[in-house]
């Protein structure tokens, strides 16, 4: 019956090999040539992880040598068949319309009891080391990890979705058409609200929006740096750059008109408009942060129904290592620096992901001027 098997499937007759193997699952389903008979069809029909499992549970059982060089064959015919499928999916998505144009991966945080059978899906998918891959995967907010071509990124991202790995992948052209409006003040806020703003051109001028147009807001603190001289345990004497302060960012998105709000501690005028300081609190809100506090409280009250995304450092530590991308961002962020800092470029892109995230998330359609 074996051997009847064995020529059955050697002439591609796979309908008589099923026939004859049945009964022997029944009667003898650990029999070693029964189980690779059955990976041999499973292969044939192009179940080739069901293949694969038996393929490997051969391998760790059976001891005769020539099975196991067969065995070996066909999980060699498995990744040929797997590594060639990737290849042509990865060139047809490139061959679609932006598929060659630069893009980002971003992977979602993932609950840590979940990680262990997660990485092991992640590591097949990206070809990583199982140890490797778990801690790739975020447990806190998003992490930036590759880039590349648009098209083989929207591939990887939907193969690690449909693994139940949340991700998503977005072109770097299409964050770079939102235009960023920098909030010097806000004028008024009664039945509209009316911020006096400055564009990327520098241009002064108003902008009214409804509270309801606010979709989210976007939190983040972007560190200021100095360099500083200091005596080693050599008493020589070294230059290094460290962290002087931190400056706060909050952006407000107008998904429908593709235009983000940017309000800066450093920039947004507290002394002026609507949510200036009372003279009579001056003391109280006499700093910058103080001053920022009863800012972010305005906001708060204004905007109760906005999402807030406030995990940008997180983000931005994985996104550093990113530094010839985020040197290719326009930032939009005017801070007098010595030189420039990529963490700059990280909140661009932290704030732009997350607006373009919740335009494709609630079906925006922008509104036309």
């Amino acid at each position: 019956m074996l051997d009847e098997i064995a020529q059955a499937l050697q002439l591609g007759d796979y309908k008589t090999a099923i026939r004859l193997l049945k009964p022997l699952i029944k009667t003898d389903p650990n029999h070693p040539r029964v189980q690779f008979y059955a990976a041999q069809i499973y292969e044939a029909q192009d179940k080739l992880d069901t293949a694969r499992g038996l393929y490997r549970k051969l391998l760790a059982t059976t001891t005769n040598i020539k099975l196991i060089s067969q065995v070996r064959q066909g999980l060699q015919r498995i990744e040929t068949i797997e590594t060639e499928r990737r290849a042509q999916a990865i060139s047809d998505a490139k061959a679609a319309v932006g598929g060659t144009e630069p893009g980002v991966l971003i992977l979602e945080p993932i609950a840590s009891e979940l990680k262990k059978e997660a990485a092991q899906k992640f590591a097949k998918i990206v070809q990583l080391d199982p140890y490797i891959a778990r801690l790739q995967l975020p447990s806190r907010g998003w992490r930036l990890y590759r880039t590349g071509a648009l098209g083989e990124l929207h591939y990887l991202a939907l193969e690690l979705n449909k693994a139940q790995i949340p991700c998503f992948s977005e072109s770097l052209p299409a964050l770079e058409k939102l235009e960023v409006l920098e909030v010097h003040h806000f004028i008024s806020a009664s039945s509209e609200i009316v911020a006096r703003c400055q564009n990327q051109a520098g241009h002064l001028g108003t902008i009214s929006f409804q509270a309801s147009e606010i979709k989210q807001c976007v939190e983040g603190r972007l560190p200021l740096f100095e360099s500083v001289v200091t005596v080693d345990a050599k008493h020589q004497l070294q230059r290094k750059t460290q962290t002087q302060d931190y400056v706060h960012f909050c952006d407000l998105h107008l998904l429908e008109r593709n235009c983000v709000l940017r309000m800066c501690d450093r920039n947004y005028q507290f002394q002026q408009g609507i949510v200036s300081i009372p003279a009579s609190e001056r003391d109280r809100y006499g700093t910058v942060s103080n001053s920022w506090q009863h800012l972010m409280q305005f906001i708060r009250e204004k905007l109760p129904h906005a999402t807030t995304y406030s995990d940008f450092t997180p983000f931005a530590e994985t996104a550093l290592g990113f530094r010839e991308t985020l040197n290719r961002i326009s930032s939009c962020i005017n801070l007098k620096r010595r030189k420039e800092t990529p963490w700059d470029g990280a909140f661009q892109l932290y704030s732009t992901l997350a607006f373009l995230r919740a335009k494709k998330e609630r079906g925006v359609i922008p509104i036309k001027n």
